[in-house]
Protein backbone atom coordinates (compact mmCIF):
# COMPACT_ATOMS: atom_id res chain seq x y z
CA UNK A 1 0.00 0.00 0.00
CA UNK A 2 1.82 3.33 -0.92
CA UNK A 3 1.82 6.36 0.92
CA UNK A 4 -0.81 7.97 -1.67
CA UNK A 5 -3.52 5.37 -0.68
CA UNK A 6 -2.95 5.85 2.72
CA UNK A 7 -3.47 9.60 2.02
CA UNK A 8 -6.38 8.88 0.36
CA UNK A 9 -8.11 6.17 3.30
CA UNK A 10 -7.15 9.16 6.29
CA UNK A 11 -9.22 11.93 4.09
CA UNK A 12 -11.90 9.56 3.76
CA UNK A 13 -11.85 8.58 7.43
CA UNK A 14 -11.49 12.67 8.37
CA UNK A 15 -14.48 13.10 6.22
CA UNK A 16 -17.00 10.20 7.74
CA UNK A 17 -15.78 11.64 10.97
CA UNK A 18 -16.48 15.00 9.69
CA UNK A 19 -19.90 14.00 8.86
CA UNK A 20 -20.76 11.99 12.37
CA UNK A 21 -19.91 15.31 13.92
CA UNK A 22 -22.71 17.30 11.53
CA UNK A 23 -24.96 14.60 11.85
CA UNK A 24 -24.85 15.33 16.07
CA UNK A 25 -24.71 18.59 15.62
CA UNK A 26 -27.78 18.05 13.60
CA UNK A 27 -29.74 15.77 16.12
CA UNK A 28 -28.87 18.54 18.81
CA UNK A 29 -30.46 21.50 17.33
CA UNK A 30 -33.65 19.21 17.01
CA UNK A 31 -33.20 17.91 20.48
CA UNK A 32 -32.99 21.65 21.38
CA UNK A 33 -35.86 22.30 19.08
CA UNK A 34 -38.96 19.43 20.39
CA UNK A 35 -41.02 19.43 22.73
CA UNK A 36 -41.48 15.57 22.20
CA UNK A 37 -39.64 12.81 20.10
CA UNK A 38 -41.52 9.33 18.36
CA UNK A 39 -38.61 6.74 17.98
CA UNK A 40 -39.85 3.59 15.94
CA UNK A 41 -38.49 0.87 14.13
CA UNK A 42 -39.11 0.63 10.30
CA UNK A 43 -38.55 -2.45 8.01
CA UNK A 44 -39.58 -2.85 4.53
CA UNK A 45 -41.46 0.70 3.94
CA UNK A 46 -41.63 1.58 0.07
CA UNK A 47 -39.82 5.26 -0.53
CA UNK A 48 -43.93 6.39 -0.89
CA UNK A 49 -45.02 5.14 2.01
CA UNK A 50 -41.80 6.61 3.84
CA UNK A 51 -42.54 10.49 1.64
CA UNK A 52 -46.36 9.51 3.43
CA UNK A 53 -45.47 9.70 6.41
CA UNK A 54 -42.27 12.09 6.51
CA UNK A 55 -45.40 14.00 5.10
CA UNK A 56 -48.13 13.53 7.64
CA UNK A 57 -45.45 14.50 10.28
CA UNK A 58 -44.06 17.54 8.69
CA UNK A 59 -48.26 18.81 8.72
CA UNK A 60 -48.12 18.06 12.43
CA UNK A 61 -45.30 20.67 12.77
CA UNK A 62 -42.88 18.00 13.19
CA UNK A 63 -39.88 16.70 11.29
CA UNK A 64 -38.94 12.85 10.56
CA UNK A 65 -35.62 11.16 10.21
CA UNK A 66 -34.01 8.18 9.71
CA UNK A 67 -31.29 8.08 12.15
CA UNK A 68 -27.89 6.56 13.12
CA UNK A 69 -28.31 4.83 16.36
CA UNK A 70 -25.13 5.37 17.85
CA UNK A 71 -24.93 9.31 16.88
CA UNK A 72 -28.39 10.08 18.36
CA UNK A 73 -27.38 8.37 21.20
CA UNK A 74 -24.44 10.39 21.58
CA UNK A 75 -26.57 13.29 20.81
CA UNK A 76 -28.92 12.69 23.43
CA UNK A 77 -26.59 11.96 25.89
CA UNK A 78 -24.49 15.25 25.06
CA UNK A 79 -28.06 17.06 25.33
CA UNK A 80 -29.01 15.95 28.53
CA UNK A 81 -31.33 13.32 27.77
CA UNK A 82 -31.11 9.88 29.76
CA UNK A 83 -31.05 7.02 27.45
CA UNK A 84 -34.33 4.56 27.70
CA UNK A 85 -33.63 1.65 30.35
CA UNK A 86 -34.35 -0.76 27.23
CA UNK A 87 -30.97 -1.05 24.73
CA UNK A 88 -33.55 -2.74 22.00
CA UNK A 89 -34.96 1.24 21.79
CA UNK A 90 -31.62 2.06 19.51
CA UNK A 91 -31.18 -1.02 17.46
CA UNK A 92 -32.05 -2.09 13.80
CA UNK A 93 -32.99 0.55 11.38
CA UNK A 94 -34.66 3.43 13.51
CA UNK A 95 -36.57 6.24 12.97
CA UNK A 96 -37.63 9.27 15.14
CA UNK A 97 -40.04 12.62 14.79
CA UNK A 98 -39.26 15.06 16.29
CA UNK A 99 -42.41 17.11 17.53
CA UNK A 100 -41.43 21.06 17.03
CA UNK A 101 -44.74 22.27 17.44
CA UNK A 102 -47.52 19.98 18.92
CA UNK A 103 -46.18 16.87 20.30
CA UNK A 104 -49.38 15.11 20.61
CA UNK A 105 -50.32 15.88 16.71
CA UNK A 106 -47.01 14.36 15.88
CA UNK A 107 -47.29 11.30 17.98
CA UNK A 108 -50.53 11.00 16.36
CA UNK A 109 -49.19 10.93 12.69
CA UNK A 110 -46.67 8.19 13.72
CA UNK A 111 -49.63 6.42 15.36
CA UNK A 112 -51.69 6.39 13.10
CA UNK A 113 -49.68 5.45 10.04
CA UNK A 114 -48.22 2.47 12.36
CA UNK A 115 -51.26 1.20 12.35
CA UNK A 116 -51.69 1.01 8.80
CA UNK A 117 -48.38 -0.48 8.30
CA UNK A 118 -48.13 -2.36 11.36
CA UNK A 119 -45.57 -5.17 9.86
CA UNK A 120 -43.57 -2.34 8.11
CA UNK A 121 -43.36 0.16 11.39
CA UNK A 122 -43.46 0.03 14.99
CA UNK A 123 -43.12 2.39 17.53
CA UNK A 124 -40.84 1.73 20.11
CA UNK A 125 -40.40 4.65 22.92
CA UNK A 126 -40.43 8.33 23.09
CA UNK A 127 -39.43 11.27 24.73
CA UNK A 128 -41.66 13.96 26.58
CA UNK A 129 -39.60 17.39 27.16
CA UNK A 130 -35.95 15.36 28.07
CA UNK A 131 -37.93 12.22 30.12
CA UNK A 132 -37.79 8.93 28.05
CA UNK A 133 -41.70 7.43 27.70
CA UNK A 134 -42.78 4.12 26.45
CA UNK A 135 -44.30 2.88 23.06
CA UNK A 136 -47.81 2.93 25.42
CA UNK A 137 -47.22 6.27 26.86
CA UNK A 138 -46.50 7.79 23.26
CA UNK A 139 -49.99 5.77 22.08
CA UNK A 140 -51.61 7.73 24.70
CA UNK A 141 -49.88 11.18 23.86
CA UNK A 142 -51.53 10.73 19.85
CA UNK A 143 -54.97 10.20 21.65
CA UNK A 144 -55.06 13.56 22.76
CA UNK A 145 -56.98 16.16 21.06
CA UNK A 146 -54.94 18.69 18.75
CA UNK A 147 -52.96 21.45 20.88
CA UNK A 148 -55.25 24.08 19.10
CA UNK A 149 -58.08 22.17 20.11
CA UNK A 150 -56.70 21.92 23.73
CA UNK A 151 -56.03 25.21 23.76
CA UNK A 152 -59.88 26.08 23.38
CA UNK A 153 -60.67 24.00 25.65
CA UNK A 154 -58.91 25.29 28.40
CA UNK A 155 -59.41 28.47 27.50
CA UNK A 156 -63.17 27.73 27.34
CA UNK A 157 -63.02 26.49 30.97
CA UNK A 158 -60.97 29.39 31.98
CA UNK A 159 -63.47 32.05 30.35
CA UNK A 160 -66.74 30.22 31.71
CA UNK A 161 -66.21 31.49 35.35
CA UNK A 162 -65.62 35.15 34.07
CA UNK A 163 -68.29 35.09 31.28
CA UNK A 164 -70.79 33.91 34.27
CA UNK A 165 -69.32 36.16 36.91
CA UNK A 166 -69.86 39.82 34.53
CA UNK A 167 -73.33 38.08 33.81
CA UNK A 168 -73.88 38.12 37.80
CA UNK A 169 -72.67 41.85 38.20
CA UNK A 170 -74.48 42.78 34.97
CA UNK A 171 -77.81 41.32 36.17
CA UNK A 172 -78.92 43.66 38.77
CA UNK A 173 -78.29 47.02 36.26
CA UNK A 174 -80.06 45.32 33.84
CA UNK A 175 -82.60 44.83 36.64
CA UNK A 176 -82.53 48.28 37.32
CA UNK A 177 -83.01 49.67 33.85
CA UNK A 178 -86.21 47.62 33.28
CA UNK A 179 -87.75 48.86 36.51
CA UNK A 180 -86.54 52.31 35.06
CA UNK A 181 -87.87 51.77 31.82
CA UNK A 182 -91.53 50.14 33.38
CA UNK A 183 -91.43 53.32 35.51
CA UNK A 184 -91.15 55.99 33.21
CA UNK A 185 -93.34 53.81 30.40
CA UNK A 186 -96.41 53.73 33.68
CA UNK A 187 -95.54 57.59 33.57
CA UNK A 188 -96.02 58.49 30.33
CA UNK A 189 -98.47 56.04 30.15
CA UNK A 190 -100.16 58.31 32.82
CA UNK A 191 -99.14 61.40 31.28
CA UNK A 192 -101.51 60.42 27.74
CA UNK A 193 -104.19 59.74 30.00
CA UNK A 194 -104.49 62.97 31.94
CA UNK A 195 -103.89 64.98 28.60
CA UNK A 196 -106.46 62.86 26.91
Amino acid sequence: MGPHLIEQEVDALAISKTRKRELVALYQDLLGESQALVIASFHGLSVAETEQLRHAVRESGGRLMVVKNTLVKIALSESGYPLPDDASVFEGTTMMAFALQDPAATAKAVVDFAKEHDKALRVKAGYLGTQPVSAEQVKQLASLPPLPVMRAQVLGTIMAPASQLARLLAEPARQLAAVVRAYSEQDGAQAEATAA
